[in-house]
């Protein structure tokens, strides 16, 4: 291991902030990175359109792009470049198998995610092969989420919101504050531990994954509990994907209230939009919108999730009053969360549509990378021994309750808000 002195030191929420402004400018000012091809149907497919001398062109440059950008990381958070210089092509490559999968028409059909792959490829490494401990402190998990989330803050356009009309964002409001309150009671009276309550109460009521991630970025959870989270996320978010249009067509739903309940029910936006072209242009366009209006609510909600957090979880020794001062709220604070709320200001308000439109692809791009190089390394720093057979069973029990309900409050509310 290194013995080194660290010359830098910055805190990791505001290193993963200047990382996200970094390609943000780059992006706007001085090369917008190309979106590689993922698409493939057949063999010849493959070869043809994401082997092709073209396309490793663009997968070479984005490799040398993201080693830059994740070195700098490294080097201020004072972290080991030498390691990661080594670990991070491992994962690079890993996450490119994953995205080649999730490439394939026929697993596009049924809408399986490419961080689904990654995460299964990083438990099976991680699981079947004895990995250095120096390989696994290497892995940068945090910091490549946190990048993903400022990224995602350009996409949460709020003229867009306003645009799609009261009636989503009421539904957002109502579900997300009900459903929270619900999955937060229920692991309580389950006696589920205080971190997994909280990532569970927001994957469920919010957004899914990214909010279970930046719930425990603002709780500064315990990696292997975010695993188990989002395994169950994920695994759930199928066969509701399924099976919710095809209850809303048996019982002759209106497309509205349809996908109004598919929006506010699923939790990944990869699903709501799979589950909405089933069935219809309508629903479709409803369901995303109220999705999206979700998302919105996800830096507010990690703001005041940490702000309890830490009037709750307060430890400190050198805090005599029962409640922390400002100063200490603002210490816990996830400052990733700023780079969110920046992000996503700046992109509503300060930059051009046109310009917006053309560098949203390859930004888009770029923060699906970051995610997916995250469940890479989720996976290969998990046990997942540890996360399935000695974990108790209520957290799940907990976590399929509170989503049981979620689809029952939800279709309520979308009679009330979009039943004709």
């Amino acid at each position: 291991m290194s013995t080194q002195p660290k010359q830098f030191n910055i805190h990791e929420d505001w290193t993963v902030v200047i990382l996200g402004f970094i390609i943000i400018g780059i992006s706007l000012f001085i090369f917008l990175p190309q979106v590689p091809v993922f698409a493939w149907s057949d063999s010849p497919d493959l070869f043809t359109k994401v082997f092709a001398f073209a396309n490793l062109k663009i997968l070479l440059i984005q490799f040398l792009y993201l080693i830059a950008v994740g070195t700098l990381g490294a080097f201020l958070i004072g972290k080991s470049v030498k390691y990661f210089l080594v670990t991070f092509p491992i994962v690079y490559l890993l996450t490119l198998i994953a995205l080649i999968l999730a490439g394939n028409s026929a697993i596009k059909s049924i809408n399986l995610e490419a961080v689904i792959f990654s995460l299964i490829i990083g438990l099976v490494i991680g699981n079947f092969f004895k990995l250095p401990e120096w390989f696994r402190s290497a892995l940068s998990t945090e910091v490549f989420v946190k990048i993903g989330l400022v990224l995602l803050g350009t996409s949460v356009i709020f003229s867009d919101i306003l645009k799609a009309g009261s009636l989503g964002l009421i539904q957002a409001l109502i579900v997300v504050l009900s459903v929270w309150y619900f999955a937060f009671w229920l692991c309580r009276k389950l006696k589920v531990d205080d971190e997994l309550t909280m990532m569970i109460s927001s994957a469920v009521s919010i957004c899914g994954v990214s909010a279970a991630i930046a719930t425990s970025g603002a709780i500064k959870g315990d990696s292997k509990k975010l695993s188990y989270v989002i395994s169950m996320v994920l695994v759930t978010a199928i066969p509701m994907m399924i099976f919710m249009p095809i209850i809303a067509k048996y019982f002759n739903f209106p497309e509205e209230v349809t996908g109004a309940w598919l929006g506010g029910s699923i939790d990944t936006s990869g699903a709501v939009v799979a589950s909405g072209t089933l069935v219809g242009e309508t629903a479709l366009k409803i369901s995303t919108i109220v999705k999206f209006s979700q998302n919105v609510l996800l830096g507010l909600a990690a703001f005041a999730i940490s702000v309890y957090w830490t009037y709750t979880h307060n430890k400190s020794s050198e805090v005599v009053a029962s409640k922390p001062t400002l100063k200490v709220i603002w210490e816990r604070f996830p400052k990733f969360v700023i780079g969110f709320i920046a992000a996503s200001l700046i992109f509503s308000f300060l930059i051009a549509p046109e310009t917006r439109e053309e560098v949203k692809d390859s930004l888009k791009n770029l923060q699906g990378i970051w995610f997916a190089l995250a469940f890479t390394s989720i996976g290969l720093e998990t046990n997942f021994k540890d996360l399935f057979l000695n974990t108790s069973r209520k957290p799940l029990y907990a976590f399929l309750t509170a989503q049981f309900f979620n689809i029952i409050i939800t279709l309520l509310i979308a009679f009330l808000l979009f039943g004709k």
